[in-house]
């Protein structure tokens, strides 16, 4: 059982919500090709390596959108924009540590060394821990699947999404240019920006993903935001439970929602991956009651 005033991560480590794939490539690898990468694996970042395999760096979608911005050519190498250097933890830190780490290092993945051998055995990002927390918040007695019950009738207080949401939320016009859309996802260390008609009614959604496919396929940075924005807007309503709309994120393979609330077109927040991660107790606050069961390592 977890302890009184601890959450569902304390006493588990990295080696259980760890992804073992790990996709590197070498820092001699063109952009264009890192693209088809991070496309094909349904990864945000990658590892970069030197002539002796031996990791360097990390590539990401941010770094590739920094890349189409600055118009440089597809086909420059990663050693141009990749971050160095990449950050480590073991198999066996604890999660709580990992996230922490991740969290005062404004990152949002990790990579596991094993030390025994200094080899690379896994990555850990804010959706491996989410997946992780929901695995142990669906089986929980207190989930509200389980139960096959949407309302609290057991004592238990669940999130709702607006306790846990981001209640800024940033878009363009459909008729502004990429550039304008790149600009503001940088400024404000976003994934993914809503885009609005001129009666600010939401229409579309633009990702970095989106991004690094157009920059891929020689798109101009000058393009309206509409050419390429995808609709409809994936949402959920502010008074709907985290529990669903983390399940929902996880079985559309998307990284954030946008937040309604009373009607589809008035958008109050966005919640993410990243935000369920950070929370740290799972959809509701029986694990910080003690009552739910999580097996030792």
């Amino acid at each position: 059982m977890t302890q009184p005033g601890k959450n569902t991560l304390s006493g588990l480590v990295v080696n259980r919500a760890m992804r073992r794939q790990v996709i590197r490539l070498s820092q001699d690898t063109p952009i264009g090709n890192s693209i088809n990468a991070l496309i094909k694996y349904k990864i945000n970042a990658l590892l970069t390596t030197d002539a002796a395999d031996k990791p360097i760096g990390v590539l990401s979608k941010t770094d590739i959108m920094g890349a189409y911005y600055a118009g440089l050519p597809i086909d420059s190498p990663l050693s141009h924009i990749m971050s160095t250097p990449p950050l480590f933890c073991s198999p066996e830190d604890s999660l709580e540590d990992a996230l922490e780490q991740m969290r005062s290092n404004g990152i949002y993945r990790l990579y596991v060394n094993d030390p025994e051998n200094d080899e690379i055995v896994g990555a850990l990002a804010y959706p491996d821990i989410v997946g992780m927390l929901y695995l142990y918040c669906h089986e929980c007695e207190y989930s509200h699947f389980r139960q096959k019950r949407k309302k609290d009738k057991d004592g238990v207080r669940r999130f709702a999404v607006e306790e846990i949401m981001t209640r800024e939320v940033k878009s363009v016009f459909k008729d502004e240019p990429l550039l304008q859309v790149m600009e503001l996802l940088s400024e404000y260390r976003l994934g993914a920006i809503l885009v609005k008609d001129r009666e600010n009614i939401p229409c579309g959604v633009i990702s970095k993903t989106d991004l690094a496919l157009i920059y891929k396929h020689g798109v101009d940075s000058q393009t309206a935001a509409k050419a390429i924005m995808s609709s409809p807007v994936q949402s959920c309503g502010a008074d709907e439970l985290l529990e669903d709309a983390i399940r929902k994120m996880i079985f559309t393979d998307v990284h954030r929602l946008f937040v309604h609330q009373s009607t589809p077109d008035n958008i109050v927040g966005v919640i993410s991956l990243s935000d369920a991660a950070r929370i740290r107790s799972g959809s509701c606050h029986a694990c910080i009651s003690s009552r739910i069961k999580v097996d030792a390592p």
